[in-house]
C-alpha cells in the first residue's frame, strides 16, 4: 500500500482493516506512511472512525483496535497507593497473576477524574510502558496525587483478580476499606 496515497474513505477503510487485522498498537506515523499521508491525516480519519463507533483507541503506543471478546471478561477496579519507583513492581504483579490492566484514573482535585487507557497483558507491555516512560521523561498521573490512583483490572477467572489483589496487598500497594 505505501507508496500510493490513498482518498478519504478509501484510506479510512485501509486504516481500519489494518488495525482490525492486528492485535498490536500502530502509530500514527507508522500508518501516515501506509497510507502516504500526513500523521495529522490519520489523526482525523481516527477521529472520523471513532465517531462512527469502531472501537479504536489511542494507548501510549499508538492505536489499538479493541477486539471483541468472545468469552465475558470479569472486571474490577482497586485503588492503589505507591510511589513512582514501584509502578514496574506493581504492574508486574498484576499481570503476573494473570490480569490485564485496562486503565489508571487519579482524582485530581480541579479537573475530576482523569482517566488513561493503558491495555497492558503481558510482562513485556509492562517493560514497554516503563521504557517509554523513561525514554520520554514523562511524568505518572499518580504524581498528582501523591501516588493514589485506581486501576480497572480485567482476568477471565476470578482467582486471578484475586491473586492480584492478595499479591498487592502483600506489596503493601492495595488500599481497602477498614
Amino acid at each position: 500500500m505505501s507508496g500510493k496515497k490513498l482518498l478519504g474513505e478509501e484510506r479510512r477503510q485501509a486504516i481500519l482493516k489494518h488495525l482490525q487485522q492486528s492485535h498490536k498498537a500502530h502509530t500514527g506515523s507508522a500508518l501516515a506512511q501506509l497510507t502516504n499521508v500526513s500523521r495529522q491525516v490519520i489523526v482525523q480519519d481516527i477521529s472520523l472512525l471513532k465517531a462512527r463507533g469502531e472501537p479504536i483507541i489511542a494507548t501510549s503506543e499508538g492505536y489499538l483496535y479493541l477486539q471483541k471478546q468472545t468469552t465475558e471478561m470479569i472486571e474490577k477496579t482497586i485503588v492503589v497507593d505507591h510511589q513512582k519507583d514501584d509502578t514496574e513492581k506493581e504492574l508486574s504483579l498484576i499481570v503476573q497473576s494473570g490480569c490485564q490492566i485496562k486503565d489508571v484514573t487519579v482524582l485530581h482535585p480541579v479537573y475530576g477524574e482523569i482517566v488513561a487507557r493503558l491495555e497492558i497483558a503481558t510482562p513485556d507491555d509492562v517493560n514497554q510502558f516503563v521504557e517509554k516512560i523513561k525514554s520520554k521523561q514523562a511524568s505518572l498521573l499518580l504524581r498528582l496525587t501523591g501516588g493514589l490512583h485506581l486501576h480497572t483490572i480485567v482476568s477471565l477467572h476470578q482467582h486471578c483478580i484475586d491473586q492480584a489483589c492478595v499479591k498487592l496487598r502483600e506489596a503493601g500497594f492495595l488500599v481497602e476499606e477498614t
